[in-house]
C-alpha cells in the first residue's frame, strides 16, 4: 500500500538583532483587500483548538497555526469526496470555497512578507515527489501558482534523498532547523509537502541587557525557577480586565508584534475558555498606557505529530490507507493516504535589538515608579502570540509554563 507522508514544517522563530536585509523580500502583489477575513478568523480559531489540544500533552508548546493550516491548504488541493470535506472541516475553513482559501493564503504571504522592512519573514513551500511516481499537473500547478511550491522529484533510495529534503529545511530556517526527514525513507513514501516559516525581528522598544537580573519565576505546579528576567518601561499597548492582563511587543516598524497574556487562574482553565471571539475582545481592548514590564528570556524547541490531534479534529479518514481520497494528487490504485503530520518549531527571545542608551533609566525607574499606570510582571504561566497587527493573522501561537534559556 503505497502512502503519501505529509509533513507540516517548519515554524522558526529567532527573536534577535542583525541587519535586515529588505532586497531579499519578493515584490508587494497583493492588499489586505485579497484576503477573506473569514480565512484569517477561521485560521485563528484552528491555532487556539489546536493549542488547547496540544496543550493536554504538552506543558510549554509553541505552534505556527499558518504553517500548518498552509501544508494542510497545500495537500486539500489533492483531496476529494470525504476526505476534502473532513480536512477543511478539521482546518475550520467550511464557510469559505476552496478557491478562496488559496488565494487568501496567497494573499498573506506575500503581504506579510512585504510587511515591515525592519522585519525578516520568509514562507517557503515545497513538494518532494518520488521520481517514479507520475503526479497530477493540476495538483502541481495549483501549488505552484498559490503556495509557490515547486514540486522537486527525487530517488528516495538514493543516498543523497534525505539530505538534499533536510537542506532546503536547514536553508530555510537560517540553520535553526538542521532536518526533519530520518533515513530510511519508507519504500511506499510517494511525497513529502514541507512549508518552512522564519521570522526575526528587532523589538522596537528593545531591552537593555544590563537591566536583565535573576528573578523568581512559578510553574505551574508552583515550583520556583531563578531565571533571567528583563525589564522595561515606557508607553505601552497594554490591558488588564477580567484577570487578565494583556501587553503588545512590536517589532520593527509596528506591523508584527508579540502579544503577551498573563491571567491569574490557570492556563488550563484559560485556555478553556480562549476562542477566536475572545481573541477579538482583547485585539479591541489595548490602550496606551505607562508602564513597568518585566518578563523572562526564554528559549524553546518544540517537535510533535500532529496525526492523533487532527483525527480528534474529524480528519481521521485522511488518514485511513483504505479510505483516504487523495486521488487528484496522483493515479491511484495504489491508494494514497496520510501517514504523518510533523510539526517542529524554534523560539529565542531575549533583549536583543537596537541597544537603547539608557543606562541611567534603572536609577529613573524606581524613583519614578508611582507614577506608572500600570506594573506587569511575568512571573507565572504565560500565553504569546505573534501575529501581523493589520490583518490579524497569527503566525505563532505558545505557551510557556516553565522557562528554557
Amino acid at each position: 500500500m503505497i502512502k503519501m507522508i505529509l509533513l507540516l514544517i517548519i515554524s522558526s522563530l529567532l527573536v534577535s538583532c542583525g541587519q535586515i536585509n529588505s532586497e531579499l523580500k519578493p515584490t508587494l502583489s497583493f492588499t489586505n483587500e485579497d484576503v477573506h477575513n473569514e480565512v484569517v478568523t477561521n485560521t485563528n480559531e484552528f491555532a487556539f483548538q489546536l493549542l488547547k489540544s496540544l496543550k493536554e500533552r504538552d506543558e510549554s508548546i509553541l505552534i505556527s497555526p499558518f504553517s500548518i493550516s498552509l501544508a494542510l491548504a497545500m495537500t486539500v488541493n489533492g483531496a476529494d469526496g470525504d476526505t476534502k470535506t473532513a480536512m477543511i472541516e478539521a482546518m475550520q475553513q467550511t464557510s469559505v470555497p476552496l478557491e478562496e482559501i488559496n488565494q487568501s493564503f496567497q494573499a498573506l504571504m506575500n503581504i506579510m512578507t512585504n510587511a515591515d522592512p525592519k522585519v525578516q519573514l520568509s514562507i517557503a513551500n515545497s513538494l518532494w515527489g518520488r521520481e517514479d511516481k507520475n503526479f497530477y499537473e493540476d495538483f502541481v500547478a495549483t501549488n505552484k501558482d498559490f503556495y509557490d511550491a515547486k514540486l522537486t522529484l527525487l530517488d528516495f533510495q538514493a543516498a543523497d534523498a534525505v539530505e538534499t529534503i533536510n537542506k532546503w529545511v536547514n536553508q530555510e530556517t537560517s540553520g535553526k532547523i538542521e532536518k526533519i526527514i530520518e533515513d530510511p525513507i519508507d519504500h511506499d513514501t510517494v511525497l513529502f509537502l514541507v512549508n518552512a516559516i522564519y521570522f526575526k525581528g528587532d523589538w522596537k522598544l528593545p531591552f537593555s541587557k544590563n537591566r536583565t537580573v535573576d528573578k523568581p519565576f512559578f510553574t505551574k505546579d508552583g515550583k520556583q525557577q531563578t531565571v533571567k528576567m528583563m525589564s522595561n518601561e515606557g508607553a505601552f499597548q497594554y490591558f488588564d480586565k477580567n484577570g487578565l492582563q494583556g501587553i503588545r511587543l512590536p517589532y520593527g516598524d509596528g506591523r508584527f508584534a508579540m502579544d503577551l497574556f498573563l491571567p491569574t487562574q490557570s492556563m488550563d482553565q484559560f485556555l478553556e475558555n480562549t476562542t477566536k471571539d475572545e481573541w477579538l475582545k482583547w485585539m479591541t481592548s489595548f490602550q496606551t498606557m505607562n508602564g513597568y514590564l518585566e518578563m523572562p528570556r526564554f528559549s524553546l524547541e518544540y517537535e510533535n505529530s500532529l496525526v492523533e490531534v487532527l483525527k480528534t479534529f474529524g480528519m481521521e479518514v485522511a488518514f485511513d490507507e483504505h479510505k483516504a481520497n487523495l486521488s487528484k494528487i496522483a493515479p491511484v490504485p495504489p491508494n494514497l493516504y496520510i501517514s504523518e503530520v510533523l510539526h517542529k518549531t524554534f523560539i529565542d527571545v531575549n533583549e536583543e535589538g537596537a541597544e537603547a542608551a539608557a543606562v541611567t533609566s534603572v536609577e529613573v525607574k524606581e524613583e519614578s515608579a508611582p507614577m506608572y499606570d500600570f506594573y506587569m510582571e511575568v512571573n507565572r504561566p504565560f500565553l504569546y502570540v505573534i501575529h501581523d497587527t493589520e490583518t490579524q493573522a497569527i503566525l505563532f501561537i505558545g505557551v510557556t509554563e516553565e522557562i528554557n534559556e
